[in-house]
């Protein structure tokens, strides 16, 4: 399969280089020092897997890549209106853009400016860094990629990409609720990003307070209520499992928007509890632990 990566950062990088390893036509759409590295040295991947070296295509510009059977679209959600415009050149009448960016609603803000139905919606559970320019690293054991067409229906281009996932050693799993997946998911990625980054501090942490783990709670509930209101279809104690996994296997994660904070870097905020926030106005549903740390975190997203 003939495939660009739009944002070849630690997730981008990381699929791409697993799917040019397998023998995939791939191309890393990337710039900086990123780019000149996978371009002369080619893309190193550290994996719990194994480790690799792959000499794969890189360019920072599409109108030179052409028509694409796949895009996989993991530009960071404020990047996503740029992004749009290096589609375009990669677009054919078969092309799927499957989107693994945060946010439950960021697919549809791409499909808006599609203005079609190529788009599938995904989610990807991994810890993956980029180490040095043209280096990447996946670090232990959340490997889980998940995505389907958003009626439900499981067609031929996700039966396709499907098995190019599998035989690239990362096995998919394809969903006929991929709504469902991408709200558990925002409940638990909008959590963990905006109390940690708020805090300053690791989950661990959080939890380990009464009162902070009841921030915690609290930040979910009102995402899930939000949900609800919406018509997703959250498990009856989505909240409880979150919870539950956040206690047992995810104490050490750290959320890429707490990472960006320290770093000085824009943050995924308006995608994450920015979203709760405003999702919660339109909708009638109170938000105000999400439009606490929406508020603490905005002043440095501004600068």
């Amino acid at each position: 399969m003939k495939v660009a990566v739009l944002g070849a950062g630690a997730v981008g990088g990381y699929l791409g280089g697993l799917l040019a390893h397998a023998g995939n036509d791939v191309t890393l759409i990337a710039r900086g020092e990123q780019l000149r590295a996978i371009q002369s040295n080619g893309l190193r991947v550290h994996s719990e897997r194994g480790d690799f070296t792959v000499q794969v295509r890189a360019a920072e510009r599409t109108d030179g890549v052409g028509p694409v059977d796949l895009v996989l679209f993991t530009v960071k959600t404020y990047q996503t209106q740029g992004a749009v415009r290096l589609l375009r050149p990669l677009l054919a009448d078969g092309t799927t853009v499957l989107t693994l960016q945060n946010g439950a609603g960021s697919w549809e803000h791409l499909q808006e400016s599609l203005e079609d139905g190529r788009v599938l919606p995904g989610a990807i559970y991994i810890e993956v860094s980029v180490d040095a320019p043209g280096v990447v690293r996946q670090r232990g054991n959340v490997y889980r990629l998940v995505f389907g067409e958003a009626d439900g229906s499981v067609s031929g281009r996700v039966q396709r990409i499907a098995a190019m996932f599998q035989d690239a050693g990362m096995p998919p799993e394809v969903s006929t609720d991929v709504l469902k997946v991408l709200w558990t998911k925002w409940l638990f990625i909008a959590t963990l990003a905006g109390v940690t980054s708020a805090s300053r501090t690791s989950i661990a942490e959080v939890l380990a307070l009464p009162a902070s783990r009841k921030l915690v709670v609290d930040v979910m509930r009102e995402i899930e209520a939000v949900g609800r209101k919406r018509g997703v279809n959250l498990d009856p104690e989505v909240v409880e499992q979150t919870l539950s996994y956040m206690d047992n296997e995810a104490r050490s994660l750290r959320a890429s928007m707490q990472i960006d904070l320290e770093n000085g870097r824009p943050l995924e905020l308006e995608a994450l509890n920015g979203a709760v926030v405003r999702l919660g106005r339109e909708l009638g549903v109170p938000t105000p632990a999400n439009e606490t740390i929406y508020g603490l975190l905005k002043i440095h997203d501004s600068r």
